[in-house]
């Protein structure tokens, strides 16, 4: 895996499937995911070193604008960010549960990169688009106050890229509720 990711996430899929062959053909990256995704978007996730994904992401952008619904490339993202997108994540310890919503896959991710690079958080998991009519959420934990600070974080990201719907912080989250999350 490359030093960056960069993903498209396109209004259809043809725009999508396309878009990502532009990306692959124009520098050397890896597809990290492709998919369809509520409500019938595509996105297209790909990881390089930060000019190749660059350069692939403003490729497929500049063929597919018109379709394009939200982008973006992220040079040196937090570790944690690849078990989120895969919902790998099983935290212990739970003292705070924080939530936020998009309105896009794309500024899922990039906010949650943001979140874990501002307090000393654990991303559990980024839904992308699956089964939420297109938005996205991300939830991490920590104390009650890195995580107030982390959602604080990521709802500037998001609203400063026009796509935060909605955010919270759960202090110390019932056992019902956490088991039904994981």
């Amino acid at each position: 895996m490359g030093k960056a990711i960069g993903m498209v996430e396109y209004q259809t899929v043809s725009a999508g499937m396309s878009g990502a062959d532009t990306m692959i053909k124009t520098a050397e990256v890896d597809i990290i995911e492709c998919a369809t995704v509520c409500p019938g978007k595509y996105i297209v996730i790909i990881s390089g070193e930060l000019s190749a994904a660059k350069a692939s992401v403003d490729a497929a952008k500049t063929k597919y604008g018109a379709k394009v619904i939200d982008s973006f490339v992220l040079g040196n993202p937090h570790d944690s960010l690849f078990s989120a997108i895969y919902g790998a994540t099983q935290p212990e310890g739970v003292e705070a549960l924080g939530v936020m919503e998009s309105f896009s896959a794309a500024t899922a991710i990039v906010a949650a990169d943001a979140a874990a690079k501002t307090a000393l958080v654990e991303l559990i998991e980024l839904r992308l688009a699956r089964g939420m009519c297109g938005k996205s959420y991300l939830l991490l934990t920590g104390s009650v106050s890195a995580v107030t600070a982390a959602i604080e974080r990521a709802e500037e990201e998001a609203s400063a890229r026009g796509m935060l719907l909605d955010s919270s912080v759960i202090p110390r989250p019932d056992k019902k509720l956490w088991q039904s999350i994981l």
